[in-house]
């Protein structure tokens, strides 16, 4: 069965549509709601190009608002081998925690909704990626036990328009919403753009071998437990 999920989320603080197919492929349709057809009609397209890319594999597009955080969730769809389509509109007059946060939320509930149970799952993934000077390490259980640990060792303020900050937070709350232990870790690196990019990289490639279906483990839970939760 196609492994896709579309989601609405929609709070005084963020508007945000997400549809996600774990294999790549085609993607489910948005739901029409008033607030995106309006904004679909004032803008004809809201896909910023910069962080859109079609294949014959994959078709992604990502839109937050924030161009850095567009970037690295670029970077996670490409590696991870998915297909996604995200936009988001939240109070950045404010600042980015909203926006950043609640997107990083939403994608951890497709993810969870299109993976529909973990059965016939490698369930655990590991990686390692480089980008130029920097090097990092992501391990990801399929648990239902959300955790994150993040040691990123970012030192600059901001990289964009996205705070340092938020960049830990930002994994976490994926593996909040999504039910997953995630340990990342960047080991070395000078900057901070490419440590960053390394960890979502790395990431990238342990979810898709976390979520490699086994065929011999059809109907299997990967759990001594029998079960996960």
């Amino acid at each position: 069965m196609p492994r896709t999920a579309t989601i609405n989320r929609d709070t005084n603080e963020t508007k945000i549509q997400c549809t996600i197919n774990l294999d790549g492929g085609e993607l489910l349709p948005f739901e029409s709601t008033p607030f995106w057809d309006a904004i679909d009609k004032a803008a004809q397209n809201g896909d910023k190009d910069h962080a859109s890319q079609t294949s014959t594999s994959q078709a992604i597009s990502v839109d937050t608002g924030i161009g850095f955080l567009d970037h690295m969730l670029h970077a996670l769809s490409k590696h991870a081998g998915w297909s996604l389509r995200l936009r988001c509109r939240g109070d950045l007059h404010i600042d980015d925690h909203h926006t950043a946060e609640d997107t990083c939320l939403a994608l951890g509930t497709a993810f969870k909704d299109a993976l529909k149970g973990s059965t016939g799952l490698a369930r655990f993934g590991y990686a390692y990626a480089p980008l130029d000077e920097a090097l990092s390490r992501a391990v990801i259980d399929l648990s239902n036990r959300p955790f994150c640990v993040a040691e990123l060792g970012l030192r600059r303020e901001k990289i964009g328009d996205l705070s340092t900050e938020m960049i830990p937070h930002c994994l976490q709350s994926f593996a909040q919403a999504s039910g997953t232990t995630l340990h990342v870790d960047c080991l070395r690196g000078d900057n901070d753009h490419h440590r960053a990019e390394s960890a979502f990289k790395a990431l990238a490639v342990a979810i898709r071998q976390a979520t490699t279906v086994v065929k011999a483990w059809e109907g299997e839970v990967r759990s001594t437990k029998g079960v996960l939760y």
